[in-house]
């Protein structure tokens, strides 16, 4: 842990040079905690570290840092050591580090690679930027069907070293088309002079390289998967996406949901790294277009004028009916923009689900009525009562119904439903709850009077 090695104590071994003593530590330290300390000392200090280290301690480290102190430390290594780190880092972790990179500074990182290192960089970098293809890594391990399990063990140890993981292993055929995907205890547990055709089942999951990232968060949690094949149109295996790539994909999905449910455009860097510019871009856009949203229930009021002045006391309950509508809709978006994204809904049950809330929605409806009735009732009277009652009543149904389908519009259009945000559910619910409130107003007070 970090706090058994201070900096401080860091800075002391290297001014005695305990260069020996120095390694034995740093090798012992988390990547994550590493990571940390390297980018807490000056510059001199972190550079000697850094080559102090194994390459694969160092990729690691790398590997844990944010993209701004990735290209900080890059900076600071020599053409020669770049390319020895760069090298050694996985091809997953390479592409993520690239990913956030502009054009000219990637061209001048991939021309430092290795010739099959570059080779691999520049097709993951093929791939769509929110593909399945950018996440894979081309580093696993593959046996053929008409292989002994002595052979297949033997290609595992030497080719293991190199791969992502072991835990699982793919059996391909002669031209690579993926057959099976067996975990490691089968080729352990089985007979040696087996061969591997005799131990395979033929069922596997796999995804396709141009298939969304979050499809494979979807698939490793369904399954229960340590690792994902990925595979072309022809069932060809290209690579595997490990879990903990998935963690991360899964890490950064919720935080874009979380920042969109706020109505902020989702930033692709940590807020820590992100400056005050940024911040702004990101968020005026939305404050804007709510605004102008907005404006429409000003222009309800106005419209509706000459019934607010026959009843001021309408204007008290305004909040009271609007905020409602927001909080319902905001409820029932945020349960299926939920269900949506964690595939506990699917888009054509659309119906069903609907079906469902309207049942919710009246239940709601008539337990809010009664509670705007008997406060309207207090307030204004027998009318004002029965007004707000009726409205409360029709509000929470109509703004529910909103709350659950405009997800679903939303995929169908190809948007993603986080889109459908609290800001967003209510605004449309504060124009549509007017509309309501004085249209019910204008109708039960003319009755009644």
């Amino acid at each position: 842990m970090m706090e058994d090695l201070p900096k401080d104590r860091i800075e002391e071994l290297i001014r005695q040079r305990r260069w020996t003593e120095l390694k034995e530590k740093l090798i012992k330290m988390p990547a994550p905690e590493l990571a940390d300390l390297l980018m807490s000392l000056d510059k001199p200090a972190r550079v000697l570290l850094f080559r102090l280290l194994p390459r694969s301690v160092s990729a690691m480290a790398f590997s844990h840092l944010e993209s701004k102190d990735k290209d900080i430390l890059l900076k600071d290594l020599t053409d020669h050591e770049a390319r020895q780190l760069l090298d050694n880092l996985s091809p997953d972790d390479r592409t993520d580090f690239f990913e956030d990179m502009p054009g000219q500074v990637i061209q001048r990182l991939i021309n430092l690679l290795s010739p099959d290192e570059r080779r691999k960089a520049l097709q993951l970098l093929g791939y769509p930027a929110e593909s399945v293809g950018r996440l894979m890594t081309p580093d696993y391990v593959a046996v053929r069907p008409d292989w002994t399990v002595k052979q297949a063990l033997d290609h595992i140890r030497t080719k293991g070293r190199d791969s992502e993981t072991i835990n699982v292993i793919y059996v391909t055929d002669a031209s690579w088309k993926l057959l099976d995907a067996l975990e490691l205890r089968r080729f352990i547990l089985a007979d040696p002079a087996n061969t591997v055709q005799q131990i395979m089942d033929y069922s596997f999951i796999s995804i396709s390289a141009f298939d969304d990232r979050e499809e494979a968060v979807h698939l490793i949690q369904r399954y229960d998967l340590d690792a994902l094949p990925v595979v072309d149109p022809y069932g060809v295996l290209l690579g595997i996406v490990t879990v903990d790539d998935v963690l991360d994909v899964a890490q950064e999905e919720a935080t874009e949901d979380f920042h969109k449910t706020a109505a902020v455009a989702p930033l692709k860097v940590s807020y820590r790294e992100v400056g005050m510019w940024m911040l702004y871009r990101k968020r005026i856009g939305w404050l804007v277009a709510l605004v102008i949203v907005n404006l429409a229930s000003s222009g309800v009021i106005a419209a509706y004028e000459e019934t607010l002045a026959a009843a001021i006391v309408l204007a008290f309950f305004i909040p009271l009916l609007i905020d409602s509508g927001g909080n319902t809709g905001a409820q029932s978006a945020t349960l299926m923009i939920r269900a949506i994204a964690t595939g506990d809904v699917k888009i054509d049950q659309w119906l069903k689900a609907v079906s469902k809330e309207l049942g919710v929605g009246i239940t709601l409806g008539i337990t809010m009525g009664l509670a705007g009735f008997v406060i309207g009732f207090l307030r204004g009277g027998l009318e004002i009562g029965i007004v707000v009652g009726l409205s409360m009543l029709i509000i929470v149904i109509f703004t529910n119904l909103i709350g659950i389908a405009l997800p679903f519009l939303l995929v169908r259009l190809r948007l993603d439903p986080a889109v459908a945000s609290s800001p967003l559910i209510t605004s449309i619910s504060d124009i549509t709850g007017l509309i309501i409130y004085f249209s019910t107003a204008a109708w039960i007070l003319g009755i009644l009077r």
